[in-house]
């Protein structure tokens, strides 16, 4: 009887993952730059504009992946296409945060799409929207520090 349950129970399942299996057939490579030798897991989130302004919102899309120094590249597959924004930072201690500076200053790389740069908060949706339209789609940025924001014109 418990074993009919759990055939049914996967069975009913199956539709479901059916769909979340279906390629969209739109993705984003992103091209991550200035990628900081000290390595740990590059984190980054894709968000439209409603989940963008909530620093706990759930990304549309995610990837959490080894640092590359130099460059690290990203693709993200099966994007239901739309506007967005990008977000990310390099967790060298991998501790799973952006570190900050008891001001609040950010400890480790960070970078917004559209190479967005933040003056004492992150840049608004406007800022850092970009279009991703079905196919394939591309998006570099180049990883800043806070040393870069003091020395921004």
């Amino acid at each position: 009887m418990f074993a009919r349950a759990l055939l049914i129970a996967g069975l009913l399942a199956l539709p479901s993952l059916a769909v979340q299996a279906q390629d969209s057939g739109t993705s984003l490579t992103i091209r991550i730059e200035n990628v900081s030798a000290k390595g740990g897991i590059l984190r980054l989130g894709l968000y439209d504009r409603a989940s963008y302004p909530d620093d706990n919102a759930k990304p549309a899309a995610f990837a959490d992946v080894p640092a590359q120094a130099g460059e690290t590249v990203v693709v993200l597959k099966n994007l239901t296409p739309g506007v967005y924004a990008l977000e990310m930072f390099q967790d060298i201690n991998a501790n799973g945060k952006m570190d900050q500076s008891w001001i609040g200053l950010p400890l480790e790389p960070f970078g917004f799409s559209r190479d967005a740069r933040p003056f004492l908060s992150k840049p608004g949706f406007d800022e850092v929207k970009f279009t991703l339209a079905p196919g394939e789609n591309s998006q570099s940025v180049h990883l800043q520090h806070v040393l870069s924001l003091v020395a921004r014109k």
